[in-house]
C-alpha cells in the first residue's frame, strides 16, 4: 500500500481507504463477525483511512469502528456530522453539532475525533459561513482534531475553500463525474486541502458487473434513490439513468487496457489515483475479499497519457450529457 499526505492535517493516509457505511448496515443488516472481518483485513492490508458518518446505521458503522480491539497504530478515523433528524435540514447550531460530535466519539471510543466532516449539509448553511466558525471552535475545544467538508457540487466545493481551516474536502469523482479534475483539484492541492474521493465507482456502475437486468433490494439506495426520490440524485449512479449507464460502461471498456490484470473497477480506482492532488479513495466494502481487490490498485501502473485523454472526451461527449442534477 503507498500512501499520501492528507493536505494540513499533516497525516499519511493509504491511497485506497475504506468507506464504512455497509458497517452500518445501509445495504441490508450486517452480522458483527462479517464487519469484524472487514475491519481486520483492512487493517492488514495497509488501510488506515477509515470514513463514517453518525448516520450510518444510525451510529452502528462508528460501533463497530470503536469495538474493533485491533486498530492499526496508525488509524486516522474520520467521521461526519450534518444529517441527522436533530440537524438537517435546518437544525444547525454550535450545541447541536456538538452534541452529535461529542456521541459520535462516544460511540469510536475516543476523547477527540481525527477528523469531522460536514456531511452534505445544504449549500445556504454553507454560504452563511457559521458552520465553520463552529468547527474551529470545537477544533479549539479538542474535541476534534481537524474538520473538512463532504460535499455534493462543485460549487460547494469552492465554497467550503474559502475558509483557511478547512483541512479536507470529499468529493464525488470517477470516470462518470470528471468535472473536477482541473480547477477544483488544482485549487484544493494550492489551498493545502487534502481531497477525499467517494463514489469512485458510482454506485458499481464501473464495476462493469451489472446489466439492465440488474436488480437491488428495497433497502438499497439504488433501488430506491435511483432518479433522487429520497436524496440528491448524483449520489446514485453519479445521476446517470441506471440503464443509460450501463450502455456507457460497454462503451468506456473498449477505451481502457485490455488485461486480465486490470479489471474495470481496478482501472477506474487507478485513473482517480493517477491525479496527484487525491489523497485517498474511500472505497466500500461488503466482504473482505472486496478490500484486498482494492488495496491491490495501489501497486498497478498509472494509465497512459493517451488513455486519459479518450477517457476526458468520451466523458465529455457521451457521459456529461446524460447526468442529472447539479454537478
Amino acid at each position: 500500500m503507498n500512501y499520501r499526505q492528507l493536505g494540513k492535517t499533516g497525516y499519511r493516509v493509504s491511497e485506497i481507504g475504506l468507506g464504512c457505511w455497509q458497517l452500518g448496515g445501509d445495504f441490508g443488516p450486517i452480522a458483527d463477525e462479517t464487519a469484524s472481518a472487514i475491519l481486520d483485513v483492512a487493517a492488514a492490508e495497509g488501510i488506515n483511512f477509515w470514513d463514517t458518518a453518525d448516520v450510518y446505521g444510525s451510529g452502528q458503522s462508528e460501533q463497530h469502528i470503536g469495538n474493533f480491539p485491533h486498530k492499526p497504530d496508525n488509524l486516522l478515523v474520520a467521521t461526519k456530522v450534518g444529517r441527522g433528524q436533530d440537524l438537517y435540514p435546518d437544525g444547525y447550531s454550535f450545541a447541536s453539532i456538538r452534541a452529535s460530535l461529542q456521541d459520535s466519539a462516544q460511540r469510536l471510543g475516543v476523547d477527540t475525533i481525527d477528523l469531522a466532516q460536514l456531511h452534505c449539509v445544504p449549500p445556504e448553511i454553507l454560504q452563511q459561513g457559521d458552520i465553520f466558525t463552529w468547527m474551529e471552535d470545537l477544533q479549539r475545544s479538542g474535541l476534534i482534531r481537524h474538520y473538512g467538508a463532504s460535499v455534493e457540487t462543485i460549487e460547494e466545493a469552492f465554497t467550503c475553500l474559502e475558509n483557511p481551516g478547512l483541512a479536507t474536502l470529499q468529493i464525488i469523482f470517477n470516470l462518470f463525474r470528471q468535472d473536477a479534475a482541473e480547477a477544483l483539484l488544482q485549487t484544493a492541492k494550492e489551498k493545502n486541502v487534502g481531497v477525499i474521493v467517494r463514489l469512485p465507482l458510482a454506485s458499481g456502475l464501473l464495476s462493469g458487473k451489472f446489466t439492465r437486468d440488474s436488480r437491488f433490494a428495497e433497502s438499497d439506495h439504488r433501488n430506491y434513490n435511483r432518479d433522487g426520490a429520497a436524496f440528491s440524485v448524483g449520489e446514485t449512479f453519479g445521476g446517470i439513468p441506471f440503464e443509460k449507464g450501463v450502455a456507457l460502461v460497454d462503451g468506456l471498456k473498449t477505451l481502457l487496457p485490455d488485461s486480465a490484470d486490470n479489471d474495470l473497477a481496478a482501472q477506474a480506482l487507478r485513473w482517480i489515483l493517477d491525479h496527484p492532488a487525491v489523497s485517498t479513495i474511500i472505497a466500500g466494502a461488503s466482504s473482505p475479499q472486496q478490500i484486498a481487490r482494492n488495496a491491490s490498485v495501489s501497486d498497478l501502473a498509472p494509465l497512459s497519457e493517451s488513455t486519459h485523454q479518450a477517457l476526458a472526451e468520451y466523458y465529455q461527449q457521451q457521459v456529461r450529457p446524460h447526468i442529472r442534477g447539479a454537478i
